[in-house]
């Protein structure tokens, strides 16, 4: 007995110094298996990146949201008085089928397969998901046992119809392994989806087996790294103004589809752009099969705006005579006749009346004068048949249809040759810009928001000249005379407190199976503007496919209803001074930096600049604009000293400008509204510091009076059948 025993311990001393010196039991290692039992891990969600416009107004963000769990085993009562699990899923699913999208009879099956299976717990799938805060509460009031809620986060965009075929949406997933996570599906936030997609953290703590914190355990923690902010060029304000004007035109005129942008006429930055049909990011409603964006993704035959880059390549060529005249209404070539878009034209005309007047023939003459091969090299120039670069994906190259002699006489006209709405925006800003071409871009930057470092910074992207600046300047004058003149025929584009120029366009949409539709109604009206002439700022395009038409409307009146409420209230918005701007001259904003406050207020307002100061005392820390800038006089600027702020009337106030002042002036005000400045809780002269509570309202001005057609404006241009 003594022998057995004595081996016996020895084998189970050699068995526990065996264990202790390698940590292996029957090929586990004790060490991995006591972590498994309490070693605990909970994932901090990471946000999704922002999408901001220009004036960091948040368009895109995650917010809030519950995820809702049915605990189903018994085991989760064990030892409490009160149920903590399913006990009627009848009664159960009765309740939730009211505030999620599954029928009773789904709910009770899922319960009921789930329970025999024996599972914990069981979610509900995307039905689950994206619960208010509101519905969690109103489910709760119910006290159905076994029913939790886990914080989730859910995409939210605010605005609804807004930019949506730009901006898209993103969608929660659920992969093989059970995980869910929020991919882009549509726009930016398909195409930027690595960069606004972050990176979750985690906690690690050591736990009992009811989960409970071991004492003195250590928790370690792995910070979530947030997606990375995108900045837009896109103009919050701007783009309101617009989606208004469309959403108006569309309850109006019930058209096919509309397509408009608005770009800073200087830089080629987007401040607006969006298209009809829409949809509603946040429900997707309204989502049709066409996920394009068709300012960049489809392509359209431009009619008669494709004129302007005809008329530039015969001035820049020095074939433009605005007094010699032609015989108009039609133009032979190889047996192929054109006609103009009365069929008859009006005699012996001036090539500028004619261009007034939007005639083909004139163009179809002026091809002739500088030569088939010499106009094509100018439509590449100006961008026509490539990519103009934009900062989007899949974007459209269009054709330039010059195959043979007629080809190119139709696409002096804009038949036949197809581009895209942003081509023909960015070839707009050779004429507005002196003859310096600007490459259109949305992104502003992209920023980290756990370092606040720039990861990149987009500018202005000038590219190579089509035309000099005195042509562009001819351009301009002629394109304003289709407003002013009595023969022009974009008289409906006057605008009551700013100069516009542009171009009309009346153009036939090919049918699928070849051919062309025929009649108003199956038209595309367009128009590609600028205002002010003087000093352009904007760069409007719009255009409207086979809108409904009564017997008195003109086809160009859908089309000038939204260029011309979104033209006039942007300029007012951008602060663009509409009084006697033919004598504003732009000014090149001095450096004040470091000089005394007071004596640079008066210097800038010598020049006629309107100036606000921050900080009544010392010299000036900041300015804005930034030096080097150009601004018109009677434009508004900020300089920024030291001491108390006193606040200032912010009457008729753009929110763009008080924005800036927010900014500048650090100071906590609470905008309210869209538009201009109507109310202010403080008086003006009040001082204020970063703890003074200041609210300010502001308001849309009131639609723009449309110019009454007169009978004659009725018959306008149309294409040649």
């Amino acid at each position: 007995m003594f022998l057995l025993y004595g081996g016996l311990f020895f084998v189970l001393l050699g068995r526990f110094v065996f264990i202790q010196v390698t940590g292996v039991v029957e090929g586990q290692v004790l060490t991995a298996k006591a972590d498994s039992k309490y070693n605990r891990e909970q994932v901090l969600q990471a946000s999704r990146g922002k999408i901001i416009d220009r004036n960091g107004e948040i368009l895109v963000q995650d917010t809030l949201s519950y995820k809702m769990i049915a605990v189903i085993s018994p085991k989760a009562t064990e030892n409490s008085k009160v149920p903590r699990h399913v006990i009627d899923t009848k009664e159960t699913a009765q309740v939730l089928s009211e505030y999620i999208d599954m029928t009773e009879e789904e709910i009770v099956d899922l319960l009921n397969k789930n329970i025999e299976k024996e599972r914990y717990q069981v979610e509900f799938g995307k039905a689950g998901r994206d619960i208010s805060h509101k519905e969690m509460n109103e489910i709760k009031a119910h006290n159905l046992p076994g029913i939790i809620f886990v914080q989730d986060l859910k995409r939210l965009y605010p605005n609804g119809q807004f930019a949506s075929h730009l901006i898209g949406f993103a969608l929660k997933e659920e992969n093989e392994d059970g995980e869910v996570k929020t991919a882009g599906k549509m726009g930016l936030e398909y195409i930027y989806d690595k960069e606004l997609t972050g990176t979750p953290g985690k906690v690690e703590f050591k736990s009992d087996t009811k989960g409970f914190l071991l004492p003195n355990a250590e928790k370690m923690v792995t910070e979530p790294q947030n997606g990375q902010d995108i900045y837009l060029t896109i103009d919050k304000t701007i783009q309101n103004f617009l989606e208004d004007a469309l959403n108006q035109a569309e309850e109006k005129y019930n058209p096919e589809k509309m397509t408009a942008i608005v770009a800073n006429a200087k830089t080629g930055e987007i401040l607006a752009m969006s298209q009809r049909p829409t949809f509603e990011p946040n429900t997707r409603e309204g989502l049709s099969t066409n996920w394009l964006n068709e300012a960049t993704e489809q392509t359209i035959e431009p009619g008669s705006t494709m004129k302007i880059f005809t008329l530039a390549a015969a001035i820049e060529e020095g074939v433009w005579d605005p007094n010699d005249y032609y015989k108009s209404g039609s133009y032979t070539l190889f047996g192929d006749t054109i006609r103009d878009h009365n069929v008859y034209g009006w005699g012996t005309i001036t090539y500028l009346e004619g261009f007034q007047r939007s005639s083909n023939v004139s163009m179809a003459y002026l091809l002739n004068r500088m030569g088939d091969e010499t106009f094509i090299d100018y439509i590449h120039r100006f961008g026509f048949g490539e990519k103009t670069g934009i900062d989007l994906p899949n974007e459209a190259t269009g054709t330039i249809l010059d195959t043979y002699p007629m080809n190119r006489v139709t696409t002096t006209y804009g038949q036949g040759t197809t581009v895209t709405p942003i081509q023909m925006v960015q070839g707009m800003t050779a004429i507005t810009n002196n003859g310096k071409m600007m490459q259109p871009y949305v992104i502003d930057k992209i920023v980290d928001p756990n370092t606040g470092e720039v990861i990149s910074n987009h500018k202005p992207t000038e590219k190579k000249s089509p035309i000099s600046a005195k042509t562009a300047d001819q351009v301009k004058e002629i394109l304003a005379s289709t407003v002013t003149s009595e023969h022009g025929t974009a008289k409906r584009f006057k605008l009551d407190e700013y100069t516009t120029a542009g171009k009309t366009g009346t153009a036939q949409i090919a049918k699928p199976g070849g051919g062309y539709y025929w009649g108003r109604e199956v038209f595309l009206y367009s128009f590609l503007g600028m205002a002010p002439v003087e000093d352009p700022q904007l760069i409007v395009y719009v255009t409207v496919h086979k809108p409904h038409l009564k017997l008195t409307e003109a086809g160009s009146q859908p089309v000038a209803e939204i260029f011309n409420a979104v033209t006039e209230k942007s300029l007012k918005y951008l602060n663009v001074q509409p009084e006697n701007l033919e004598l504003a001259t732009p000014i090149e904003m001095p450096n004040v930096i470091g000089k005394n406050i007071i004596e640079s207020q008066s210097m800038l307002e010598s020049q006629g600049l309107k100036t606000v100061i921050i900080g009544q005392s010392e010299n000036v820390m900041e300015q804005y604009p930034t030096v080097g800038t150009s601004i018109i006089s009677s434009g508004m600027v900020f300089i920024k000293g030291q001491g108390e702020i006193q606040l200032p009337n912010f009457s008729g106030w753009s929110k763009r400008n008080l924005m800036l002042y927010k900014s500048l002036a650090n100071l906590p005000i609470e905008i309210i509204g869209e538009g201009f400045v109507t109310e202010q809780s403080l008086t003006a002269g009040s001082v204020v510091t970063s703890e003074t509570p200041i609210v300010v309202k502001l308001a849309t001005p009131e639609e723009t009076s449309n110019v009454d057609p007169k009978e004659e404006e009725l018959v306008e241009e149309l294409p040649q059948d």
